[in-house]
């Protein structure tokens, strides 16, 4: 069976052991804090800068969760907001087309 890596292999140990999941006005305000921000320089300084406390492994399941549906990426270390509705709209108006 091949290994995973990265944020797969991240995602399946902290699924087996996740103690907490989050409530929607949790993800929102992280949410909201990495759009403000544009960026962060690292997981830890977005963590402490958020405006209520987050248990860690909160945070870090709704971080793997914004990945994987394409709203944030981290790139070096560094999460940077990526989702732009209204660019997407304008694009599919164009003739875009999606696969």
């Amino acid at each position: 069976m091949p290994q995973k890596r990265g944020t797969e292999a991240s995602q399946a140990r902290r699924a087996n052991r996740i103690l907490h999941y989050p409530r929607l006005d949790t993800v929102m305000m992280i949410e909201d804090a990495i759009r403000d921000a544009k960026e962060y320089p690292s997981k830890r300084q977005l963590w402490l800068s958020l405006k209520r406390k987050v248990m860690y492994q909160t945070f870090l399941v709704v971080i793997d969760y914004l990945e994987h549906m394409n709203k944030i990426v981290i790139d070096r270390g560094k999460i940077i907001w990526i989702w732009d509705p209204e660019g997407v709209k304008r694009y599919l108006k164009s003739g875009l087309i999606v696969r």
